[in-house]
Parts: C-alpha cells; sequence; structure tokens
C-alpha cells in the first residue's frame, strides 16, 4: 500500500506526468463516452409462445390479442397520413430531385390537398365514393403515386397498382378482371400503350387515363378517336379544386387496395386487402421496435422498392404515420447509391439482391490478403459488439474500415430491414457488423398484407426470420406427402390475425385455396421452429412434383443446397414425371468462375468458360460434391447441366418482382436446352 501511495503521489518528470495524464483522461472519457448495450427485453432462448391450436405468438406480446392499430386516431391509411400532416405541423412529407440536385420537399398539406383535387375531380368524372370503384395507378415510385394513392384513400375508393413487370398481356388481364375505367399513369409511352389496348379492343372498359408527365396534343387525339379521356394530373387537379367535394373516408374495414401478385405460374391474383390489414401490419412493426426506434418528423426513408408491392407501402406507412419524410430515387437503381448520399435515409427498406451487390463490391475491393485480412478481422471484431448490445458507427473500425460503407448509404440509416427473398448469414452478419445500427430480417406476403415475422431486437443470429408479429398467430400444418409433420416442428406456414387478406377479388376457388374454413392463411411455404422459438424457412410446397420413380422432388431446396457451390450465381433444377432423374441450368458467378476455371488449367473470356464442356463437368462435380454435402438424397441430385451465361431477372421475365424463379418461363425458356440433356443422359 506504501508502495502505490508513494508511485501516485511522489514527482514524475514532466513528460511521464503528461503521459499519464493523457493516458488516464483517455480512459475516463472512453468509460463516460461508450456506448451502453441494448439488451433484449425478451428470452432470446424462448422467442415464441405456444397458444391453443398449436399456433404460436411472438413471446413480447403480453397476451393473446392482436394489435389492430397502434395510434388510437389512425385506423385506416387516410388517418395515418391525417395523423402525419398533424404531428409533422405540416412538415415536408415527399421528396423528389433532379440529376446533380439537392432534394425539393411537397408538404404534408400539399400533399392532402392534391389528392382532395384529384379525387374531387374523379368524382366530378362520374366515379364513386365506393368499394367497387376501383383506380388504376400505372407509374414507378415518384411523389404522384402516393399522391393517387392517397386521393383513393381520401373518397373511399379502392387503388389498383399497376407495373411493368406483370406483362403486358397480365396488364390487360388486371384492366378487365377489376373492371378498371381510370387509370392514373406516368408516362405518354405507358399512356400509349393502354390506348392501344383499348383501339384493339382488349380493354374495353377503359374510360380515362391521367398522365403525370407532359404530353402532346395528338395522344389526346387518339385517346379521344377509341372513347378515352386524357387528362393531365395538373388539369385533373385544377378541375377538384373547381369542383371540391368534402372527403369521404373510409372505415377500417373497408378495401384499401388490390394488390395484383406476379406469380410464378397462371393469371395474377389480386389480393384484396383492407385499411385494416395495412393499419394493423403497420402498428405490429411499430410494437416492435417501440423498445429502440421511436420514428419522428426527423425521420426519412428512400422510396425505391415498387410501390405496387406492399413491404414499401408498409414502410411508407409507419413512416407517415410519425410526420417523417419520404425521398424518391430518380428512378435509375444506378444513381441510387447517390440518391442516398443526397437524401440521408435514416430508413433502409432493402433486399438481399441489393445487399449482395454491395457485399460483394467490398469483397472485390479487398484484393490483398493484407486488405482481406483486416476485413475480417473488423467484421469479426465489430460484429462482438453487436452481439452484445452495442450498436454504433464510432469506434476504430468504423474509421478505418466501414465509414465508406455508411456514407455510401448517406452515412445516418439507424434502421433497415431487409425481406421479399432469403439473404445468405454472411450477408446479414456483414451489414450489421458494417452499418452501425439495426438490421432486421422479416418475412411474409401479399396475402398478409406484407410481414408475418420479424426478428427480434437483440437477436443477432441469422439463418431464420424471427417470431410472429404482434397482428398475427403462425402455425406449422402436417405436409405428409413431403414427409413434415407439426409434431416435428416442422409443415406448411399457416397465418391468421389482423393482416390477413380477404380473398382474391372474383376467384373464389383460387381464395379457398390459400384462406380454409377457420381464417388461416396457407402461404405454401414450409418452415420449422428451432429450438429457440424463431421461424426458418426451410423449403417451399407448391412446385413439388414426383419423378418417375415415384419420388417426391422440392427443386427449390436442391437449389438452395446448390447456390452454396462457390462458382455458381443461380441455378434452375428440373425434373419430370415421366423421366427418372434431374437436370439443372446453372448461370456462373462472373467473379468466382475464372479462377474456378483456373484451377482446372482452363483460361478465356467469360463467355467462352461457359461454354467449355470441363469447365461444365467442373461445376457439375461441385454441385454433387456440396449436395451430398448438404444431405441431397442421390434421386435429387442433378444428373447433368447447361451452363448459361445470362442471369435470370425481372427484365428477362424469369423471375417475379419478389425474385423468385418463374419455374414454367423457365422451362420454356430453356426448352431446347433441357431436351438435350435429357437426350445425352442414359436412364
Amino acid at each position: 500500500m506504501l508502495f502505490i501511495f508513494n508511485f501516485l503521489f511522489s514527482p514524475l518528470p514532466t513528460p511521464a506526468l503528461i503521459c499519464l495524464l493523457t493516458f488516464g483522461t483517455a480512459i475516463f472519457l472512453w468509460l463516460i463516452n461508450r456506448p451502453q448495450p441494448v439488451l433484449p427485453l425478451i428470452d432470446l432462448d424462448n422467442q415464441s409462445v405456444g397458444i391453443e391450436g398449436g399456433a404460436r405468438r411472438g413471446a413480447f406480446q403480453k397476451n393473446n390479442d392482436l394489435i389492430l392499430y397502434y395510434f388510437p386516431e389512425a385506423k385506416t391509411v387516410y388517418e395515418v397520413f391525417q395523423r402525419g400532416l398533424a404531428v409533422s405541423d405540416n412538415g415536408p412529407c415527399l421528396g423528389y430531385r433532379k440529376p446533380n440536385q439537392p432534394y425539393r420537399w411537397i408538404s404534408y398539406k400539399q400533399v392532402s390537398d392534391r389528392a382532395e383535387y384529384l379525387g374531387s375531380c374523379l368524382l366530378h368524372k362520374g366515379y364513386k365514393s365506393s368499394q367497387d370503384q376501383f383506380i388504376g395507378i400505372f407509374a414507378q415510385n415518384r411523389p404522384e403515386w402516393v399522391i393517387s394513392e392517397l386521393a383513393c384513400y381520401t373518397y373511399s375508393m379502392v387503388a389498383v397498382p399497376l407495373y411493368d413487370t406483370l406483362g403486358a398481356e397480365a396488364i390487360i388481364y388486371v384492366i378487365n378482371k377489376a373492371d378498371i375505367a381510370v387509370i392514373i399513369c406516368d408516362t405518354p409511352q405507358k399512356a400509349t400503350m393502354l390506348i392501344e389496348n383499348v383501339e384493339k379492343g382488349l380493354t374495353p372498359g377503359l374510360k380515362t387515363v391521367i398522365l403525370m408527365d407532359p404530353f402532346d396534343a395528338e395522344l389526346t387525339k387518339r385517346g379521344e378517336k377509341c372513347g378515352i379521356e386524357m387528362l393531365s394530373l395538373c388539369d385533373a387537379e385544377n378541375i377538384g379544386k373547381e369542383n371540391f367535394k368534402k372527403p369521404v373516408p373510409p372505415n377500417p374495414e373497408d378495401l384499401s387496395v388490390i394488390c395484383f401478385t406476379s406469380g410464378t405460374t397462371g393469371d395474377p391474383k389480386g389480393a384484396m386487402l383492407t385499411h385494416q390489414n395495412v393499419v394493423s401490419n403497420m402498428s405490429a412493426f411499430l410494437k416492435l421496435l417501440e423498445p429502440i426506434f421511436h420514428p419522428t418528423p426527423e425521420d426519412v426513408s428512400i422510396s425505391y422498392l415498387p410501390l405496387a408491392h406492399m413491404f414499401e407501402r408498409v414502410v411508407q406507412a409507419v413512416i407517415f404515420s410519425c410526420g417523417g419524410k419520404v425521398g424518391f430515387f430518380q428512378g435509375d437503381i444506378r444513381l441510387l447509391p447517390d440518391d442516398m448520399k443526397v437524401l440521408k435515409p435514416t430508413v433502409f427498406p432493402t433486399v438481399p439482391r441489393l445487399l449482395n451487390r454491395v457485399y460483394d463490391k467490398v469483397q472485390n475491393e479487398a484484393k490483398t490478403p493484407l486488405k482481406k485480412f483486416l476485413l475480417n478481422l473488423a467484421i469479426i471484431s465489430k460484429f462482438n459488439e453487436v452481439k452484445n448490445g452495442i450498436i454504433r458507427r464510432d469506434s476504430l473500425w468504423d474509421n478505418l474500415v466501414f465509414s465508406k460503407i455508411q456514407g455510401s448509404l448517406g452515412g445516418k440509416v439507424r434502421l433497415m430491414i431487409t425481406g421479399a427473398a432469403p439473404i445468405s448469414t454472411p450477408v446479414l452478419t456483414f451489414f450489421r457488423a458494417a452499418m452501425g445500427c439495426w438490421v432486421f430480417e422479416a418475412y411474409g406476403q401479399t396475402e398478409c398484407t406484407a410481414g408475418c415475422s420479424i426478428t427480434s431486437p437483440g437477436d443477432w443470429t441469422a439463418g431464420h426470420v424471427g417470431t410472429p408479429v404482434a397482428c398475427n398467430f403462425v402455425k406449422l400444418e402436417d405436409v405428409a406427402d413431403m414427409n413434415y409433420f407439426s409434431v416435428n416442428n416442422e409443415g406448411e406456414i399457416c397465418i391468421k390475425g389482423n393482416n390477413v387478406f380477404k380473398g382474391y377479388l372474383k376467384d373464389p376457388e383460387k381464395t379457398q385455396e390459400a384462406l380454409d374454413k377457420d381464417g388461416w392463411l396457407h402461404t405454401g411455404d414450409i418452415g420449422r421452429w428451432l429450438p429457440n422459438g424463431t421461424l426458418k424457412i426451410i423449403d417451399r410446397k407448391k412446385n413439388i412434383f414426383k419423378l418417375a420413380q415415384g419420388e417426391y422432388i422440392a427443386p427449390e431446396k436442391i437449389e438452395n443446397v446448390y447456390t452454396r457451390s462457390r462458382p455458381v450465381l443461380q441455378v434452375f433444377v428440373h425434373g419430370e414425371s415421366l423421366r427418372s432423374f434431374l437436370i439443372g441450368v446453372v448461370v456462373p458467378d462472373p467473379d468466382s468462375l475464372p479462377s474456378f476455371a483456373a484451377k482446372i488449367g482452363v483460361k478465356g473470356s467469360f463467355e467462352e468458360l461457359c461454354q467449355n464442356q470441363r469447365v461444365k463437368e467442373a461445376i457439375l462435380e461441385d454441385l454433387q460434391k456440396i449436395g451430398k454435402e448438404g444431405g441431397l438424397k442421390s434421386f435429387e441430385q442433378v444428373k447433368s447441366i447447361f451452363v448459361h451465361p445470362e442471369p435470370f431477372s425481372i427484365e428477362n421475365g424469369l423471375l417475379t418482382p419478389t425474385l423468385k424463379a418463374k419455374r414454367v418461363e423457365l422451362a420454356k425458356f430453356f426448352q431446347i436446352q433441357i431436351k438435350n440433356l435429357y437426350e445425352s443422359v442414359h436412364e
């Protein structure tokens, strides 16, 4: 003790004293500024609770009462927006920009007024405030999309989004199925297509087209010749302003939107969603985020995911309910990084496809062994903090490694949520480490509005989609044909709650397939309850078929295993009931294929490597090796493959907008190659 006293209080040389004081000050500042860990509010080993009938609810729910709304004054999507107008004190609402310019903002009151004028115009033109009045919206994300949608809700009409990736034939089908007489669209090109359909007698019920962009008199004349009234959005709003009608707000049980899903097979199905569906789903997310994230008028989300799909619309409802802002991208996904740098969003809804690109770019830029080592060390070190509940972006690793990545997304993201498709564990772990913000993965489908489960705050494990949200229950039902049984905690994922849709428009047969007599939505996805109470998606029910020997095949399960192969970017597994084996189409990864081929002594351009027989054989061998390691049975392994250089995409019609394989279209597209593969292998 005396030694310590003498050491502390004996005179020190001045430089030593300065060093000691500096070091002590640094330690003191580090201690008082160190972020406090955010501890989970639930037991992460027991994240869901069993209820009567074998279903489960999230453990954060206090009882079995499902949430209908979060704010008592906001029970419809219309009221959600009106609340935003009030709490923001008429703050900025919708933002847009032109190239190399800052964002310009439209206030909440301006949006509300323009929606009332547009809705008043529709009433003046003879359209009704009615649950049977369907208004088409055919546009890319932009402020006018939201204004058009709000116009529908202000007068109890129903919005019907249309989108390019439905395809020309499907758009005609939707217009006729929903008896759409008026469509609000963005470009003269889309208006021309709509007029052409009327001219050909394909959509005789269409009477009015309201156009957001400028157009010439020739288009007006062409429309008049076939009985279509062409209006600019500006003129429509002026007509409504001169013939103003008092708002006729909807009830919670009223329809808000008919969301047509671009299924992997057959015609689109129109999912009928009520205001209550949307608000309950929005409210469930707000409830989950309550302990860690409170949206305010200062929050801003970037809108680039299609507004024709419910994921983006629910995110926007969350933002509007709290008076926040939504900034739109310029319409070109390649300019999204620039838009984000200018907008600096705090809320970032995203999909794995985009995150994979960012992840791959970061990995490819770490070209030297030293850079790769530092990147991996940074990920491990930062993720260790995340696992301990420390979420920040001011650490040493942030400054050295991650600040550029954070900056590319604006530098202010507080909340990221990914959905629409599965995300790989390395990519999810990377973003949780790199972004210094809350990162969640959600799961759902249009028929349950958007999300039915989401990862819990504080659970940083990957490979699952969390637990049921507060507006629904989830249960697993036996699928005997595929050997999945609920007693083994496996089966088809079924959802029941306030976010479950009312059925498909004018399609009782399809509705009956999706909704059983007790109100459970059958998703077609196969899930497993993990020991900690989280839900894992393991298979897909609908895409199963028998081989000639009677074995059931679930191709998506096989594809999920095969995509672990390093040279593989995408794979399509195909089988037929008259054949005894499977074949596949493989799209190689352009970044990985050259080095993979070099190991077997083959060099050349990407296209040349795709055509090389030795490369094809090596990829097939790797697939079968990965398949065996992944537990695939011999009859689940492909016997031959075709190597295709072009990725499957939404643009070439081989993926749905939610990035699921269009299996029928893929089989048609590759029918010659499939025929040749079967002929080349002796059964």
